[in-house]
């Protein structure tokens, strides 16, 4: 036996030895783990790692499942590879791209438009899935030249991947091979098809829904919900990349690299502009019923300087905005709910005063005189300081918080009065057709900036406190998306670029030792994907500057 090395176990809390050179799928065999699914991917070092990985070290090690994040994120991209290889298999030259999360799947469609999709034809890409899967192929990983990967992309038709490379400037990059097909992906896969039993396929719009197992429970699937609103924000900002001429990073760079990144900027906050304008004219067309203005959205989903825009457009068309705030409508500490955890959930809607709260929206809306109400986050108490509020039959009341789409926050107000507007970052490009980016992360990495920039919060503060945000989303924000009335894509196409020049530093200040490092070395590695952007043309009114600064707004 050749020389051995200590790998410490962090799931067994124990330390064994190992020859030098071992991979990790072979010391899972020798390991007894309580785990909810399949072993999909270890971190070594908190850095994410795939099960071909050998160990030639001294190494901790945590064995991942399709529950943890960057487990599932390993199952969906080697499910879209495994989509990919299917369609190529009956479809052989029809492009293929993954568009966007949706109705809790992704949205896939193929190019080319001679080809239209019937449910049957749906099941036959499916059925070959399960064939693939059956045969349990690998998925091998190999690293190259990038001059070579750029050859074998283009012959394939694939430009996206190869104007992702040739503005990347690596020498080296890693491709991946499912039988004879070839593609790139951003992160690991699996170690092969055999372990992809969990998917669904659908006919979806004019192409495919894939239904990915459930975030807590990796057995079963998402359930697929209607979210006929969300795709046409999408498929309008889709047209609206089509007229920048820009779909993914590639294209971003090409901006970057061809100087033409001033007029990008400058044609994209005047889709803004518009886009706020219209939805202001929606409102005035509607002011004798319109009474009340709810904003919601996820966390870092700009609805902040989205409400300051609205507001101004609002006057323009004759209206006059008042704003009243939840955060002074919150019940006393000692009745504020519990989480699983014991903690406080001010995210709950029964963290509010509901009843007091509808009480003084009704004598609003009626021309009554209300003394508003103050809450002390320092002492968890309510109290009154004499300010009141009487508002006349021009002025409208607009109201932000996570809970506006919620048709609990309101139920004494007649729904005809309430206009209710919903704001999310759907990152309107992708890295390259078969690699989307996540609203999730866009809104992940304004947050890291905005928190360190305002809050003195590190990156490490954010990172942890993240999945946290998220399940209060999933509870409090997504299930009553389709509520609205008007929805508003807060993202930019150019803002990577520009938050990879404040992000970065951040960052890079989490350390190996830290099990946020994973995360930070993931994002540190989508960032590589991007050229940097001066924020300097930014201007002042800008979403943006509610995560980097420099508003006119004040906040």
């Amino acid at each position: 036996m050749g020389k051995l090395i200590d790998i410490y176990f962090e799931d067994i809390k124990e330390k064994r030895s190992y020859p030098v050179g071992t991979d990790l799928q072979t010391i899972l065999k020798d390991l007894v783990l309580e785990k909810k699914g399949e072993i999909l991917g270890a971190m070594v070092n908190n850095k994410m790692k795939e099960l071909t990985y050998e160990i030639y070290k001294p190494k901790n090690v945590t064995f991942v499942d399709g529950t943890h994040p960057d487990g599932r994120r390993m199952y969906v991209r080697s499910l879209c590879f495994l989509l990919y290889k299917a369609v190529h298999d009956l479809y052989p030259g029809a492009g293929f791209r993954v568009e966007h999360s949706i109705s809790n799947g992704l949205y896939c469609r193929l190019t080319d438009k001679n080809i239209i999709l019937t449910p049957p034809d749906i099941d036959a890409i499916k059925n070959r899935m399960h064939e693939i899967i059956e045969q349990d192929l690998p998925f091998v990983r190999e690293e190259m030249e990038t001059e070579k990967a750029i050859e074998i992309f283009e012959s394939q038709g694939l430009k996206e991947k190869t104007s992702l490379f040739k503005t990347r400037g690596n020498l080296y990059t890693s491709v991946y091979h499912l039988g004879d097909s070839v593609d790139y992906f951003y992160g690991f896969l699996i170690p092969s098809t055999g372990s992809l039993k969990v998917f669904d396929l659908l006919p979806f719009s004019r192409g495919m829904l894939l239904v990915t197992p459930g975030r807590r429970d990796a057995s079963v699937l998402e359930e697929v919900i209607p979210q006929e609103k969300m795709l046409k924000v999408f498929s309008e900002y889709k047209r609206w990349g089509k007229v920048l001429n820009i779909s993914n990073v590639g294209d971003l760079n090409n901006y970057v690299k061809n100087d033409n990144i001033s007029e990008l900027i400058k044609i994209s906050e005047a889709l803004h502009e518009k886009k706020i304008s219209q939805i202001a004219d929606r409102i005035r067309k509607r002011r004798k019923r319109t009474k009340l203005i709810l904003i919601s959205g996820p966390s870092s989903s700009g609805k902040t300087t989205f409400g300051k825009r609205l507001a101004i457009q609002l006057k323009v068309a004759g209206l006059s905005p008042v704003n009243l705030s939840l955060d002074n409508y919150f019940v006393d500490r000692e009745h504020t709910p519990k989480d699983e955890n014991g903690e406080y959930d001010f995210e709950a809607l029964e963290a509010l005063d509901v009843r007091l709260f509808n009480e003084n929206l009704v004598d609003l809306l009626n021309g009554k005189e209300v003394e508003l109400p103050k809450f002390s986050f320092e002492t968890g108490t309510r109290y009154y300081d004499g300010e009141k509020l009487k508002i006349n039959g021009k002025q409208v009341l607009v109201v932000e918080g996570i809970h506006g789409l919620n048709p609990k926050l309101t139920p004494l107000i007649a729904d005809d009065s309430k206009f209710r507007i919903y704001i999310s970052a759907l990152t309107s490009i992708s890295i390259d057709g078969h690699n989307r980016i996540p609203s999730t992360d866009n809104r992940l990495i304004r947050r890291i900036v905005r928190d360190h920039k305002y809050r003195n919060y590190s990156a490490y503060d954010t990172i942890s406190r993240w999945p946290s945000v998220r399940r209060g989303e999933e509870k409090n924000i997504f299930p009553y998306q389709e509520e609205a009335d008007a929805m508003f894509n807060s993202a930019l196409p150019y803002e990577l670029g520009v938050l990879k020049r404040h992000a970065e530093p951040i960052l890079k200040e989490i350390q190996p030792n830290m099990v946020e490092y994973s995360e930070a070395n993931r994002l540190l590695k989508f960032f590589s994907y991007f050229r940097p952007i001066s924020d300097e043309e930014i201007p002042p009114t800008s979403l943006m500057r509610e995560f980097l600064g420099g508003s006119t707004f004040d906040y």
